[in-house]
This record gives structure tokens, sequence and C-alpha cells, in this order.
């Protein structure tokens, strides 16, 4: 019979003992890069999962989400589908609630997020880490006018979207060189190597 380690919920009330590794920064940072390079070097380790965010617009190829319309997102919402979800640029996300048993599981769970849900996410999960990919506002602004996705709004308001996400990320990548660098940088941090620049 084999033995299986659990850490009990009820010192905290909140759900581990897995990791979720938060993705945020603005718009154009190149999150999504990122995040595709990171996963294909994760495809071996089932211990890393990337789960699909919902999202209330249409689908990208950029970006692995699943497209859901305004009023199935409200009914899945109503349902208690979601683990977390949020609003930006006039949208609606929503992370499934099979993160929560990856995280029971052990497993590290990494998902691109808002920076307005990781309040939240430190109240609701036991181990959270916050890595903000960013860039600077020229660069910003160059990649989001390649992007040419006018149901965001403008790049203005896209660039000048200010959020109170309280205390600093745990990591910092500042997304300038080459992707592939950058991606290994996401990787380590997902990994929980000890951060060296």
């Amino acid at each position: 019979m084999t033995e299986t380690l659990t850490i009990p919920e009820v010192e905290s009330g909140r759900i581990g003992p897995g990791r979720l590794v938060l993705v945020v920064g603005p718009s154009g940072a190149g999150k999504d890069t990122l995040l595709g390079l990171a996963r294909a070097a994760c495809v071996d380790d089932g211990n890393i999962v990337f789960p699909r965010r919902v999202v209330t617009r249409e689908a990208s190829s950029a970006e692995d989400n699943e497209q859901m319309s305004p009023e199935a997102f409200q009914q899945a919402l109503a349902q208690g589908t979601f683990a977390m979800n949020w609003e930006a640029h006039g949208h609606r996300y929503g992370l499934p609630r099979a993160i929560d048993e990856d995280i029971r599981a052990g497993r590290t769970v990494v998902v691109n997020v808002s920076r307005t849900v990781i309040d939240e996410a430190r109240r609701t999960y036991l181990d959270v880490v916050v890595v903000s990919i960013t860039a600077p506002a020229d660069v910003l602004a160059a990649r989001l006018a390649m992007r040419s996705r006018s149901s965001d709004g403008s790049i203005d308001q896209r660039l000048s979207r200010k959020v109170d996400d309280g205390a600093p990320p745990d990591v910092t990548i500042v997304n300038v060189s080459s992707a592939e660098f950058h991606a290994r940088q996401l990787v380590r941090a997902i990994k929980g190597a000890r951060w060296d620049e």
C-alpha cells in the first residue's frame, strides 16, 4: 500500500502544498511569448501545469486561451466554475477551478493573470510567487502597435493603465533581450531556482 503525504489546509485555510506562479505585467511586455517558450521547456515535467484561461474575446494565435461568450462566462461564474476571475480592457477572464486540485496535489501551476488578483491569490493559496514581466514604455507601445488588436482599446489607454498591486513582485524580468534568454529566466522562477540575473 502506497502512503500519501497530505498537508491539511486547516492551519491557514489556504490551498497548498503546490505553488501558484502568477505571471503579470503590462500589455505588450511579451508575457504570452515567454509563457509559450516556458511551457515548451517544461513539457516533460508533469509537476508543472499551464492551464488555459477562459476569455470573453476572440481567440488569438498568440495566446492559448479558451474563448467564451460574455453570457456563457456569466453563467459559468454563477456555477462556481472559476478559481479566479477578473475584468480588463472590457473583457472577462477566468481560471478553471481544476487549478485548486493541481495545487492540492503538490504541482506548480503557472498562469498569466491581472495584477488585480494578486492579493486574492495570496489569501487563497499557500505558496504564491509573482513574476512581473515588463519592458520600457517605448517598447511596449511598439509591440502593441504591431499587435493591432482593436478589441482591447487604444494603445494610449493600455499604456496608461495603473494597477495598485500592493507588494512588489518576487521576480522581475525586463523583456528587452532575446525571448529565449528571458524564457530561461522565467523557467528558473517557475522551478523555484535561485534568482540571479
